[in-house]
């Protein structure tokens, strides 16, 4: 069984090391290209682009592939959609792993919004040191916001249109919550903007954010293709596979 991982997320990486222990399984991973110095799961590794959903459905047939798990970033909407597109063309099984998303506790002070857009128009009414956390792929949304000041963080440099007053913080997670207080008490940050991307590793800020009692704004995830059943734990997804596929 060949099965196709759209990857580049600590879940994907830990369902090719489940993949390639299952006996008879060929497992590729196909990362996007983004990061520099990508982690890489094991199993064969294929970096770029498809060409779309029918570039996607061609490079299905042309390597006999039998599954297709999506466990792409919850935000890499378009991937998600040209999968759901190709392997209905090709038919084969699919389906998508997603951690869950975060969920507010008391004491969060979170100002929910769909877009980065809408972040952008959020934060004047909110602060004007800004923690932006939501990679750096976007950040035209927030160049003209010329009045505040922002900290920046990513795995690799931004490039532009970005906003005119920003430090640039080059790091990779998991964070701690100790790093992530200290990172909003040196910076005198007063506004968090996060996308709404689960798990434990970049949570930390969440909970240093409410102890510091600034505010956050959260970008939603965009949905799953209608009809795609979806997995929130690798181990999970390995079991709903083999439900898919009768293997």
């Amino acid at each position: 069984m060949h099965v196709l991982v759209l990857g580049g997320t600590t879940e994907a990486r830990r369902l090719a090391e489940l993949l390639v222990a299952v006996d008879g399984a060929r497992v590729t991973s196909s990362l996007a290209g983004r990061v520099a110095r990508p982690r890489l799961p094991p199993g064969e590794i294929r970096v770029g682009g498809f060409g779309g959903a029918d570039g996607l459905a061609e490079w299905l047939r042309a390597h006999d592939v039998d599954a297709v798990i999506d466990a792409t970033h919850p935000f890499a909407g378009t991937i998600s959609f040209n999968a759901a597109s190709a392997a209905a063309t090709v038919h084969v099984p699919l389906l998508a792993l997603r951690r869950p998303g975060w969920v507010p506790v008391e004491g969060d002070r979170w100002h929910l919004t769909g877009s980065l857009a809408g972040a952008a128009e959020l934060l004047p009414e909110l602060g004007s040191r800004v923690f932006l956390t939501t990679g750096r792929m976007g950040l035209a949304a927030f160049a003209g916001l010329d009045s505040l000041w922002f900290l920046m963080r990513s795995v690799d440099a931004p490039d532009a249109p970005h906003p005119a007053r920003m430090e640039v913080l080059l790091d990779r997670g998991p964070f701690s919550l100790e790093g992530e207080r200290e990172l909003i008490r040196l910076h005198r940050i007063d506004v968090l903007v996060t996308k709404d991307s689960g798990g434990d590793a970049t949570a930390p800020k969440l909970a240093a954010a409410r102890e510091a009692g600034i505010p956050v704004v959260v970008v939603g995830r965009p949905p799953v293709p209608e009809g795609v059943p979806v997995a929130g734990t690798p181990e999970e997804a390995l079991a709903l596979l083999r439900r898919l596929t009768g293997s």
